[in-house]
């Protein structure tokens, strides 16, 4: 399991290599190189997709060396002006000579040569680089595994504490309705059998047993993501949006102030779990 923070930095024959991975939704890659290495940034970017599915990455690829940017001329393109002013002199017999301050008017024949590189070099930093990264994020992953099995574990003691608690409150419900309504209506005649359908359903209102059922099975599918790592940052997302659902209906159905006290308390956990989430890939 990796977290999405991570730095990582290589030099290799002359090139440096600095990436930095921080928190986001998708994968967001940004690459600073210098121009004469541009032809190599849709192979760096897909080095980085290749290996992470999630995390804003900056890479920053340098020269260390600083190599001197050579200047050379455009042979061919002296030869050709040369000529054509030559037939021009001759066309029109004009006096004078064609020397080497002639041409330096002609910017164009100027030509940067690009400094040369071994870009064996270039990719063998960015995989040390990136490799750096990698285990900095599965560290630090395993930190953030330990504190959400710890919070987890929190979770489930308050779900059997509330689980222990709700034993009975159902009857107890129907039991207390029905003696409220029997004060209510004693002076009236009433169908006992739709009454205690009444009571019933009412009772039924208020039990928890189905949303118990389905928290326990969300911590286990949590822990079990947990286990298994990867790529699970959304997964564990959308299960703490479900235990933040069921703990509201459950707090919704009981009057219990022990029980709304633990949801609270469920719900302040959950909070924690998803902020420690946000940066898991």
């Amino acid at each position: 399991m990796q977290s999405m923070t991570g730095f990582g930095a290589a030099e290799r024959n002359g090139f440096k290599v600095e990436v930095r991975s921080l928190n986001h939704r998708y994968i967001e890659i940004s690459v600073r190189m210098p121009s004469v290495l541009m032809e190599h940034e849709i192979p760096v970017r897909n080095i980085i997709k290749g290996r992470f599915a999630r995390g804003k990455f900056d890479v920053n690829i340098s020269l260390a060396d600083k190599r001197q940017l050579k200047m050379g001329i455009n042979k061919e393109l002296a030869k050709g002006i040369y000529d054509a002013f030559s037939d021009l002199q001759k066309e029109l017999t004009l006096p004078g000579s064609l020397n080497i301050d002639f041409f330096s008017s002609f910017r164009e024949l100027l030509v940067a040569e690009e400094p040369e590189y071994d870009a064996d070099a270039l990719y063998n930093a960015l995989n040390d680089a990136v490799s750096r990264v990698e285990e900095m994020r599965r560290t630090e992953g395993e930190t953030l595994k330990k504190e959400m099995e710890s919070s987890l574990k929190r979770l489930a003691d308050m779900r059997n504490e509330i689980e222990g608690l709700s034993h009975g409150l159902a009857a107890h419900y129907r039991e207390t309705l029905s003696k409220r309504i029997a004060e209510l209506v004693s002076n009236l005649s009433i169908d006992e059998t739709r009454l205690a359908q009444e009571v019933a359903i009412i009772a039924q209102k208020s039990d928890i047993t189905e949303e118990m059922a389905r928290f326990r099975s969300h911590i286990q599918q949590f822990l079990s993501a947990l286990s298994n790592g990867d790529v699970i940052g959304r997964k564990l997302d959308f299960l703490l949006q479900e235990m933040n659902r069921e703990t509201n209906t459950i707090a919704s159905k009981m009057d219990d102030v022990r029980i709304i006290n633990l949801s609270i308390e469920i719900k302040t956990e959950i909070e924690k779990l998803r902020e420690q989430v946000q940066n898991i890939q």
